[in-house]
């Protein structure tokens, strides 16, 4: 079971895999659904990663209907506006499709973007 902490641990090392990171949390965090692997608040260390994070958090407790920790409602939006994808031509379809917790903190996603077939 991986903590936020962990997550955050592992893209600190290898940062080029942050996705591959994130999703394992994300199917962690379904599958037990356990309030302590959010519980802790993580060091901030990359504003964009931290929101990324942040919005992810908020966006499963609310389909999992469980209580936000405090501490994630107090990361701030990225400083500049991030296209999660990085492909110039979904940028106009990420600003209509993003899930408001993204939306907030300037981090722009597609609606599947935490879609897990």
């Amino acid at each position: 079971m991986m903590t936020v902490k962990d997550l955050k641990l592992h893209i600190r090392k290898d940062p080029g895999n942050w996705q591959v990171y994130l999703m394992d949390f994300v199917d962690d965090f379904r599958y037990y659904r356990d309030s302590a692997m959010i519980a802790t608040p993580c060091k901030a260390t990359d504003n964009k990663l931290d929101g990324l994070i942040a919005s992810t958090i908020e966006y499963l407790c609310d389909e999992l209907k469980m209580k936000v920790p405090e501490w994630v409602l107090r990361v701030p939006p990225s400083r500049e506006p991030w296209f999660v994808s990085g492909i110039e031509n979904l940028k106009a379809i990420t600003i209509v499709e993003s899930p408001v917790y993204f939306r907030r903190r300037k981090i722009f996603v597609l609606e599947n973007f935490l879609t897990r077939v």
